[in-house]
Formats: C-alpha cells, sequence, structure tokens
C-alpha cells in the first residue's frame, strides 16, 4: 500500500524544511507550498492524506484556505500556527481544522498527532487498503469512498 501524503504549508522555510526532514525521515510522501494559492492549488493537486496548514500566510490566510477546500474535501487538517489565543483556536476549528498546534512546536509531537489522525482515520497507513480508480478513491478499511474527491 501507499504511503501517506503530507502537504505542509507555511511561509517559514526553516518550519518547512524542519518538517519535511522529520516527515520523511518517517517515510511519508512530503509536498511543501508557501503561500495560500500555492497551498490551495497543491492540495487540489496532490490530493493529500493530511495538510499541516499555517494561519496567517500570504496571498490567502489560513482559515480562507481551509474555508475553501472544505468545499470539496474532507482531508484531515492540523492548523500550525503563532496564533495561541482561544478565540484564533475556536475559529480554526469552527471553519474544519480537525487539530490545532502552537508554535513553538515539538517537531516530535506534530509528527505523532500526524500518526494518530492517520491510524485513526485509516489513511496512508500500511495497513489501510485503498482502491483507487479514475475519479472514485474507497478506503476499504475505514468504510469511505470518495467520487472526484467528495466524500459520498
Amino acid at each position: 500500500m501507499k504511503n501517506a501524503t503530507i502537504l505542509v504549508i507555511d511561509d517559514e522555510q526553516n518550519i518547512l524544511n524542519l518538517v519535511t526532514a522529520y516527515l520523511q525521515a518517517e517515510g511519508y510522501t512530503v509536498h511543501t507550498a508557501v503561500d495560500g494559492p500555492s497551498g490551495l492549488k497543491a492540495a487540489q493537486a496532490f490530493k493529500p492524506d493530511l495538510i499541516v496548514l499555517d494561519v496567517m500566510l500570504p496571498g490567502m490566510d489560513g482559515i480562507e484556505l481551509l474555508t475553501r477546500l472544505r468545499r470539496g474535501s474532507d482531508v484531515y487538517v492540523i492548523m500550525l500556527t503563532a496564533k495561541s489565543e482561544e478565540t484564533d483556536k475556536i475559529i480554526g476549528l469552527s471553519v474544519g481544522a480537525d487539530d490545532y498546534l502552537t508554535k513553538p512546536f515539538s517537531p516530535r509531537e506534530l509528527v505523532a498527532r500526524i500518526k494518530a489522525a492517520l491510524r485513526r482515520y485509516g489513511r496512508g497507513t500500511a495497513d489501510s487498503h485503498t482502491l483507487t480508480f479514475k475519479n472514485l478513491r474507497i478506503d476499504v478499511d475505514a468504510r469511505r469512498v470518495w467520487k472526484n474527491d467528495q466524500p459520498i
């Protein structure tokens, strides 16, 4: 089975490098983007199993990106941001984030959260049995189906 594909969207190159190194060491396929518009395009192009998303991005902030993404995708999203106020977390979670981690953060904790999310939702794990066709994706173990990346 394929390993999980993770998209990391952050405008800080050192964070992209750090997170990418940790995730690749775990065997994940990692794609990155440095601003909102390219992050949205990457999400649509790569169809990642999980997205790590910064809130403060140039071009389109993470909240707007997530709002647009949720119109057609239920991909698991972990917000990774310097915004640590309770209201910021509530906004992020209310527009569709699945988890929220504030900077500074432990890369090992982020990897642990990613592993837990992928294990829980049956995406991209060695035990997962996913069938992929032209416009259809079936995760047999999780009993989930997507047509054109729209959950059914």
